[in-house]
């Protein structure tokens, strides 16, 4: 049975609610995407390269999308190759094939407009329910309960939530619900996201300068370090294999990777299986590789290890490579840079 989260006093949560958004007008951080009308386009673009990275990150990769791409009828026109392409090192590239399936539907489903409703939101490809949330709330000022990273750490300290998460997260959700009004929903969540950045960081959090901290349980019991509460994590499995950097002059052969799976549709140096196991591998193409070094990568479910080997080439053997392989093409080393950051790492060995 669920625990059951502490009802707050409602006239207390409206008055802290009204505290902390005169404390976002006052303090809230200066995002690009925060400036000028809430195009819901822009609020989606932001929120999906938010996810899995930091702000200083995504944002020039928000900036060079726009100027791509200004509108989301421009995105569903643009082809998939550089889309990916763009999206490379931003990582969990589910989310750019996502972006493009979505930007496709919008124009194809509902003319070039996204829907309002968090309902209808949650039928887009790649909407999930914080994305779904995040975009009726900040672009269409829809009441709308967004539930990141962020707000669990305050929601978990307001109301001392000792459930674990994940197993906890219907009591956050339950907790961030007794906040809802239809009171500038839209700046709502951009506030409590700023508190926590700022205040209720996940470290020493700067409790006597929180407007919420009256309705804090975690502050008045001096527990706020114990907040939230995360399950222990097992350790990564890790894995090995080899990575082939096969140089042309001043370009490198790069594959184009099958659509589905891991860095799917994007473009990659050719490697062996990635394996628990030491398995000898057997290059893409015979003839002598010089072992560089080797690396190591950090995946969401793995930890890589990868053997980087070095060969270089004439034009005659490499014409003949682009014939036998369709997927296969040679690129400036220095487009290299654009790779996946797991391949883009090997390029350090050339120098």
């Amino acid at each position: 049975m669920k625990e059951a989260v502490l009802e707050k006093d409602k006239a207390l949560v409206l008055r802290l609610r009204a505290q902390l958004l005169d404390w976002y007008d006052a303090h809230r951080r200066d995002l690009v995407w925060r400036r000028g009308a809430r195009d819901p386009y822009r609020v989606w673009l932001s929120e999906v390269m938010l996810q899995q990275t930091t702000t200083p990150h995504a944002t020039p990769y928000y900036e060079r999308f726009l100027a791509l791409w200004p509108t989301v009828t421009d995105l569903a026109a643009a082809p998939d190759e550089q889309v990916m392409a763009e999206w490379a090192g931003l990582g969990y590239y589910s989310r750019a094939r996502n972006l493009i399936k979505c930007a496709r539907a919008v124009v194809s489903e509902h003319g070039g407009r996204f829907p309002s409703s968090e309902a209808e939101l949650l039928k887009l490809p790649g909407f999930g329910p914080y994305t779904a949330a995040a975009v009726a709330a900040i672009a269409f000022d829809q009441p709308a309960n967004v539930i990141d990273g962020n707000i669990e750490r305050v929601m978990t300290r307001l109301y001392v939530i000792e459930t674990p998460l994940p197993e906890g997260r219907p009591q956050v959700r339950d907790a961030a619900a007794q906040w809802l009004t239809d009171d500038r929903p839209g700046d709502w969540p951009q506030a409590l996201m700023d508190l926590a950045q700022a205040i209720c960081r996940p470290k020493a959090p700067l409790c006597m300068l929180c407007p919420l901290r009256e309705g804090c349980l975690a502050f008045q019991q001096g527990r706020q370090a114990q907040f939230p509460v995360k399950r222990a994590k097992a350790a990564k499995p890790r894995r090995q294999g080899d990575l082939y950097l096969i140089v042309n002059g001043d370009t490198v052969l790069v594959e184009r990777r099958a659509d589905k799976g891991l860095l799917g549709g994007m473009l990659g140096f050719p490697h062996s299986p990635w394996r628990e196991d030491a398995v000898p591998a057997q290059p893409p193409v015979p003839g002598p590789f010089t072992r560089k070094g080797s690396f190591d990568h950090i995946f969401t479910h793995f930890a890589l290890m990868q053997t980087v080997l070095l060969r270089r080439i004439g034009d005659t053997e490499a014409s003949e490579m682009l014939r036998q392989r369709n997927d296969w093409q040679f690129i400036p080393v220095a487009k290299g840079r654009e790779l996946p950051t797991v391949f883009r790492k090997a390029l350090a060995f050339l120098d």
